[in-house]
């Protein structure tokens, strides 16, 4: 999290908007918790007839709920990590930056910092992107995120079900949360369409609320999955080509090549070794097995953009947070 974030939680408002990001994932929590009684108590134990049938259904049934579990807790838990220093302008320069009296002087100050780093991003002008807020230079991909108050790498999009930004360190995590929660919506749904349609009939040896908890649990597991297709789906479409949400919704700009959406795309199975890694062993498991650092990717164009990779001859200038810059930005920004 960033500074403006820490020192907003420590204001009674902060501490009451830090604990309502939480209400998501404790309506999640409750979901699953609550299904967990209906599936075991009130489908398994207390209405299933055949004892044998019923050690299967809860053998699997907790063998997806614990792959659902893990990975939504590590999807949860997982930092957004650290912007290294050597991204980072010190904070006299910054004050220099921003007192600069021409654009000449600004893209002097930056390119001290932004020669020997390996960018390939620019903004819609050309120039070397700056989070004024964070006062780095953010590595390729990397945007701010205003709910985290910090620039995160290979930033997806920020999720308020998990309370936390999909980025390069959970996108894996991320994505398994959705299979295991489909694979999980899915067996409930089918494993309870027989005492479903008993209930219809008339003939559900449930009795009470007991009949109403494998209703209702049929129904909510069906919804859930039916919105769960969708957007796995999705998801697995971004990995097999090699780009975020962000950048599905606004193409990534290359000082080589300029706007394109498929400037990672280095083949799908490549693709999909760079989020899950090439040890199949891992592929299934939230355990982080990701290619790379997060700041730097490879890139279609890589030996015509090596020049740009060392940092030579950058056309730098501040970007704002949508990433285009006005050009009397900071001439009369102080006074």
């Amino acid at each position: 999290m960033g500074n403006d974030d820490h020192r907003r939680r420590k204001t009674p408002c902060g501490f009451c908007m830090a604990v309502f990001k939480w209400i998501p994932v404790l309506f999640i929590t409750a979901v699953i918790a609550w299904s967990y009684y209906a599936y075991v108590v009130e489908l398994c134990i207390r209405n299933s007839q055949n004892r044998i049938g019923m050690i299967f259904m809860l053998l699997f049934y907790h063998l997806f709920l614990t792959l659902f579990m893990w990975s939504y807790w590590r999807t949860i838990m997982t930092s957004v990590g650290r912007m290294p220093d050597q991204w980072r302008i010190p904070d006299e320069e910054v004050t220099r930056l921003f007192r600069a009296d021409s654009p000449d002087t600004q893209k002097r100050i930056l390119n001290n910092f932004a020669r020997d780093l390996p960018v390939t991003n620019r903004t819609m002008n050309g120039s070397v992107r700056f989070c004024e807020k964070c006062k780095i230079i953010k590595p390729d991909r990397a945007h701010h995120c205003s709910v985290c108050s910090c620039c995160v790498l290979k930033m997806d999009h920020h999720c308020p079900w998990v309370n936390n930004c999909v980025n390069f360190y959970n996108y894996k995590y991320f994505v398994l949360f959705l299979g295991y929660a489909l694979v999980y919506c899915l067996y409930v749904a089918f494993t309870a369409l027989h005492d479903f349609v008993d209930f219809w009939k008339g003939q559900l040896n449930a009795t009470g609320m007991g009949r109403f908890h494998i209703l209702f649990l049929f129904f909510i597991a069906l919804m859930f999955a039916i919105s769960l297709v969708s957007l796995f789906g999705y998801h697995i479409y971004l990995v097999l080509v090699n780009r975020t949400t962000l950048e599905s919704f606004r193409a990534p700009i290359f000082r080589v090549g300029g706007p394109d959406k498929n400037g990672y795309n280095l083949g799908r199975y490549a693709n999909f070794c760079e989020v899950f890694g090439d040890d199949w062993q891992y592929w299934f498991l939230p355990v982080f097995s990701s290619f790379g650092d997060g700041k730097t990717f490879p890139i279609r164009h890589m030996e015509e953009d090596t020049e740009s990779l060392l940092g030579y001859h950058s056309d730098t200038r501040i970007e704002l947070e949508e990433d285009f810059l006005p050009e009397p930005r900071f001439q009369d920004s102080i006074p």
